[in-house]
């Protein structure tokens, strides 16, 4: 697996006040605080979920 096939994303954004569904999509891609960052498989799932949080998130 290389960085090519990995993402960074950081949440910029609180999921507080957000849909619960969503707060839990956070959680899934392993994000916690704000301004917390994970780096994930680059996959139609992942970016599936970051795709409906985008509102929450940014791609580093």
């Amino acid at each position: 697996m290389t960085t090519e096939n990995k993402l960074k994303v950081q949440l910029v954004r609180s999921p507080i006040g957000t849909k619960e569904s969503h707060r839990a999509t956070v959680r899934g891609l392993g994000l916690r605080g704000v301004n917390s960052t994970s780096q994930l498989e680059d996959t139609p799932a992942v970016r599936g979920m970051i795709n409906k949080i985008s509102y929450l998130v940014k791609i580093v």
